[in-house]
């Protein structure tokens, strides 16, 4: 009698087996879903680039804004401690680029360079501040310049100074105690009082 090999029925593998097979084909990312993330912040980061760059603008402008007015109060105040009259000067350059000059002097002793401040001799700059075209940021004014006073620390003539730029405008209006007050005619500056 001839003996047949015997077959073995097909058992399922145990589950420690099974486990350990899923397991290992479960431990990497597809394609896909390595991309998935990385589309989802590539969206978020194009929608915010705006608002983060008109954000820089808006600090410029307003730090500016906020500079100049510091150099009108410590003009006035230098001119009481010096008692003696001092000017600021606001010049623009045939180029585009502006600046104003806290002098000693007489109206137009001081014309701004990008080297800084030039002045005739016997007139002393105490402060220059150069706005370039680069920042993109402009000042116009409706006087050339104001003189401080040193007896009553009072602004002659009074002034409104402008500053433009790609984030609004910014109005300082100086009155003649030398007090600076700040407003916008734009909507699109918020949190500022309105002209």
């Amino acid at each position: 009698m001839k003996v047949l090999p015997r077959v073995q029925a097909f058992q399922p593998a145990s589950r420690n087996t099974v486990m350990t097979i899923r397991r290992i084909s479960q431990t990497g990312f597809s394609l896909v879903e390595a991309l998935i993330p990385l589309t989802v912040a590539g969206v978020l980061l194009g929608s915010a680039l705006p608002t983060l760059v008109g954000l820089k603008e808006r600090h410029r402008l307003e730090g500016t804004a906020a500079q100049l007015e510091t150099d009108i109060q410590l003009a006035r105040a230098t001119a009481v401690a010096r008692n003696e009259v001092l000017r600021m000067d606001f010049l623009q350059e045939p180029g585009g680029d502006g600046c104003y000059v806290v002098h000693d002097g007489a109206p137009g002793d001081c014309t701004c360079t990008a080297d800084g401040p030039d002045c005739v001799p016997e007139v002393t700059p105490l402060r220059t501040v150069l706005l370039p075209m680069a920042q993109p940021l402009s000042l116009q004014t409706n006087v050339r310049g104001v003189s401080f006073d040193p007896t009553g620390g009072t602004v002659t003539p009074t002034a409104t100074l402008r500053l433009h730029g790609r984030a609004g405008t910014l109005h300082l209006v100086v009155n003649v105690m030398g007090r600076t007050r700040t407003c916008t005619p734009d909507e699109a500056l918020p949190g500022q009082r309105r002209c």
